[in-house]
């Protein structure tokens, strides 16, 4: 078992010498779903000490920048200490913009992300990507980017954990799931949760959650949570006390608070994406976007320092202050601005913590609205912000399992259990349904990818149509008369024949049957009765999109051509043959996420 799983003819010397030492004094690790877990255990606590490294890291540049004292958060300050300290977030976007110019001339790719990697890539993830976006993230929040650490912790949680998995030469599917381990480690740690890191590794990073993968990604969360905590990182827990029970008659209000959220998210997403595009047309370098988002930020800060940095100061303090509607509704249009203009301009980081945030002030909104237009519900303001912090952010991040988790983690009351997660369930609804995408794979498809979850499709790119044609393909000339084609390709002799004309290029597709059985005048060209003359195949097409040019088609079988330009037929593919092999693949995929096999 162990010789499979290791590849151990492939290993360097080095990793050949400690896999033999640990069968040897190991012999449970012959069993892989016992290795597994211990893997995840070690890479959990690597994930652990990560997050809490780099969480001081940027509290230290907090306290350098801004003189938040021991203990304290930026976002929770009332007020800066000195204007002059605006200016913070425009020098953190001048360094970025020269870390920009500088992987720029280096000739660097876009960097993976853990979903990403474990969609198309099998969980390969580059060490050196991990490394700049840990550090651009950290200079983005150190600096005061209103933007969050979550996406640089998931990245080294699950960079490391491909590291290793790669130096281990483990299979793809095991790849994957250590690479959500790691991912669930770094959240787990990041707020003292270990059911979120767990269900954030199953929902977004692996894709499934399956008897397969729940011991090791449990694992890992669980060893980064106590990793975490031996090492003093400040959890994240919200203190509520005092909450009234829950009437039936609040569930309505409360689903309609998720679908409020919903909405607000897929909001949040366009708006991200507007300034973007808005900083594109201005014509702007990239190199210095970041400085003049970091200007604009560092404007909205005077106004508010809850702007700054991920909120998470901002959100106790909104959660223990009682401030008015009016107040509480500046402020979310405040930190929403500030963390569009922030990601929009490119400083690095995600909307996780952010979308939190802004959700508990939505809820905090709606109570207020519906204690003036209906008093007689009596929605508590607190209940409120914990449902609409959940349903913003599934919208936003996705996977309700994961925020319904976090609210239960954070708050310690399970009296939420059932509204919470009602409420996210309808925001998940709304936004797959009228959207489609979280925030991360939205991205994606501003890219031109089409990921919408990290589910493993990187099999469909590589199972081609050059891979399934078939390249004996028989030839005719597009002027050949019915005549002299019965007498070239009798009844029988083949199913279908393609046409080409004079330059050899692709004119259309003969039916030989129909060709025998039309009555038309025998000196007609096969031209005349071609079909599929404008669809045609290449061979670099993956069988998703073979399929659906099938489908466009309604044929049976299709000419593949070089390419589009010159159209020189190079074979032929049947939809039947096509269909009966992404069945297979798809069932190998399936069986090897639920541990079968």
């Amino acid at each position: 078992m162990t010789r499979s799983l290791l590849s151990a003819d492939q290993l360097p010397v080095h990793a050949r010498r400690v896999r033999a030492m640990l069968v040897r004094w190991i012999p449970l690790l012959e069993a892989r779903g016992v290795f597994m877990v211990l893997l995840a255990s070690a890479v959990g606590a690597i994930a652990g000490t990560l997050v809490t490294a780099m969480s001081a890291i940027v509290q230290g540049l907090h306290a350098l920048m801004f003189d938040v004292q021991p203990g304290g958060r930026l976002s929770g300050m009332f007020s800066l200490q000195h204007p002059r300290q605006a200016v913070v977030p425009a020098i953190g976007g001048l360094l970025l913009g020269m870390t920009f110019l500088w992987l720029k001339r280096r000739k660097f790719r876009t960097p993976i992300d853990p979903i990403e990697a474990n969609a198309l890539y099998g969980g390969r993830m580059s060490l050196t990507d991990t490394l700049i976006i840990a550090g651009q993230t950290m200079l983005s929040s150190g600096f005061g980017a209103s933007v969050g650490l979550e996406a640089g912790y998931t990245q080294v949680g699950s960079g490391f954990a491909s590291r290793i998995a790669r130096l281990l030469r483990l299979r793809r599917n095991d790849v994957r799931i250590l690479v959500g381990s790691g991912a669930a480690g770094a959240i787990a740690a990041a707020f003292d949760a270990p059911l979120t890191g767990a269900f954030y590794g199953f929902e977004l990073v692996i894709g499934i959650y399956s008897i397969g993968n729940v011991a090791p990604v449990m694992t890992a969360a669980v060893s980064a949570s106590l990793t975490a905590e031996m090492f003093g990182n400040v959890p994240f827990p919200l203190e509520l006390s005092g909450l009234p029970d829950l009437t039936p008659s609040q569930y309505l209000p409360f689903l309609l608070l998720g679908l409020v959220g919903g909405g607000a998210s897929i909001a949040i997403m366009y708006l991200v994406t507007m300034v973007e595009r808005l900083f594109v047309r201005m014509r702007i370098d990239s190199s210095l976007r970041p400085f003049v988002g970091g200007c604009a930020v560092g404007l909205l800060s005077l106004i508010t320092p809850q702007v700054l940095s991920s909120g998470h100061g901002a959100l106790h303090r909104e959660f223990a202050m009682n401030y008015g509607i009016a107040v509480i509704a500046s402020v979310f249009v405040l930190k929403l601005t500030a963390s569009a203009i922030s990601l929009g301009s490119g400083f690095r980081g995600g909307l996780f913590f952010a979308s939190l945030f802004l959700g508990a002030l939505l809820g905090k909104v709606f109570a207020g609205v519906m204690a003036f237009v209906s008093p007689a519900t009596g929605i508590d303001a607190d209940v409120a912000a914990v449902v609409g912090m959940t349903s913003l952010a599934v919208g936003v991040v996705g996977g309700p399992l994961t925020m319904t988790f976090l609210a239960l983690e954070s708050t310690r009351d399970l009296t939420l259990t059932g509204v919470v997660l009602a409420a996210s369930i309808m925001s998940a609804i709304l936004v797959r349904e009228t959207f489609g995408y979280s925030f991360s794979t939205w991205r994606f498809h501003l890219r031109g990818e089409t990921i919408r979850s990290a589910h493993d499709v990187g099999w469909m790119r590589s199972l081609t149509v050059g891979m399934m044609m078939r390249k004996d393909v028989k030839l005719i000339p597009a002027t050949t008369t019915l005549a002299e084609f019965r007498r070239q390709v009798p009844l029988g002799s083949a199913q279908r024949v393609v046409a080409v004309d004079g330059d050899g290029r692709y004119a259309g597709v003969l039916i030989v049957a129909e060709i025998h059985s039309e009555q038309t005048h025998p000196d007609s060209t096969v031209l005349t009765l071609a079909k599929f003359k404008d669809s045609v195949l290449v061979p670099t097409m993956n069988v998703q999109s073979a399929a659906e040019t099938f489908q466009r088609a309604g044929a049976e079988e299709l000419a593949v051509v070089k390419d589009f330009t010159d159209r020189e037929v190079v074979g032929l593919l049947t939809e039947s043959y096509l269909m009966r092999r992404y069945a297979e693949e798809l069932d190998k995929a399936r069986r090897d996420l639920s541990g079968e096999g």
